[in-house]
């Protein structure tokens, strides 16, 4: 796997070559590249060598040579639930979505449990705009085999890789659930945004507990799944209709505590990621990006595109999720 941040011409020049890629960048570049073996994503944002940066005259490119085959396909909301058809005997599948889409909410909320949704990994992110244009110029996709870009759908690659390849797939969590005794949040519904939850087991309006209270809204609803830490983000506050909306869906009756405090972002990155990072997949969080002010700040070895949400098989944010394909 090589990832490398290149100009349209040498993207495409790869991609003529027969390369299988991953990329990201601005939907203009990405709208220029010939037919082939990759799909892409729209991102301005970037973690680089050098730290966060906004890039958009470059695309971030990762080549696959450990892929022997690629199938790449669009899937509409209604067609996520086959996703699993793709898969492939002892392979792994990339999967983009773009955010705010209808695919983006009914695989967040439903992906879990579709039928052989965890038969293999699956990896991937979901597709953004710079923050001035949200609201203005809608998140994309691309199928690179039929050049076509997606604000609706799902692009997903199977891969086939080469014998004796195997995918590890690593979620990285900087923050720590809160202490046992710190209010615990569960909810009686799944989804993007509630009103009310249980708080200790008392029924509560959210949107007034978390004013009242000066909960800091930056930091993530965390809940344990098994002994992975998940996070789940506050978009936003509305104390008049008491709505409390997310960037990934609340799951009904787990229990969920905020994160504790974290002082320095790029500092917490560096220490859990350590040296090295080439020849690796990474996407990170545009929260992370924000609240931890990473632009021009390092994070360790670890480069890849800065997304409106990770995927390893299950929607994250908050999170950077790194894949490594290694031989077995």
């Amino acid at each position: 796997m090589k990832n490398e941040l290149l100009s349209v011409d040498a993207a495409a020049a790869r991609i003529t070559s027969g390369a299988v890629m991953t990329i990201a960048g601005d939907e203009s570049l990405l709208a220029q590249l010939p037919k082939g073996n990759w799909i892409g994503g729209t991102s301005v944002y970037f973690v680089t060598d050098t730290g966060g940066a906004v890039i958009r005259d470059r695309l971030y490119c990762t080549t696959l040579p450990e892929a022997a085959k690629a199938n790449i396909k669009v899937l509409a909301a209604d067609d996520l639930p086959r996703i699993a058809e793709g898969y492939a005997t002892g392979g792994m599948s990339f999967i983009l979505i773009p955010a705010f889409s209808e695919a983006h909410s009914v695989f967040a909320v439903d992906g879990p449990s579709y039928t052989g949704f965890f038969n293999q990994p699956l990896v991937g992110w979901i597709s953004g705009v710079h923050l001035d244009d949200i609201g203005r110029v809608s998140p994309k996709v691309f199928d690179g085999a039929t050049g076509e870009a997606h604000d609706d759908a799902a692009v997903v690659m199977h891969l086939t890789l080469e014998d004796g390849m195997t995918p590890q797939v690593e979620i990285v969590n900087i923050f720590d659930q809160n202490e046992a005794d710190a209010p615990c949040f569960r909810f009686t519904q799944s989804g993007f945004a509630a009103q009310s939850a249980l708080i200790d087991g008392v029924e509560t309006p959210l949107a007034g507990y978390l004013q009242d209270n000066g909960i800091d809204t930056r930091l993530p609803l965390i809940a344990n799944y098994g002994g992975a830490l998940i996070n789940v983000s506050v978009q936003s506050v509305d104390p008049e209709s008491g709505k409390v909306a997310f960037y990934a869906p609340v799951m009904e009756g787990v229990d969920y505590r905020f994160a504790k405090p974290l002082k320095d972002y790029a500092d917490a990155f560096a220490r859990q990621l350590g040296a090295g990072g080439d020849g690796q997949y990474s996407c990170n969080c545009i929260l992370n990006y924000l609240y931890g002010e990473l632009e021009g700040k390092s994070t360790g070895g670890f480069t890849g595109p800065v997304t409106f949400g990770e995927i390893a098989y299950m929607l994250l944010n908050q999170t950077l999720v790194r894949l490594d394909l290694q031989p077995a």
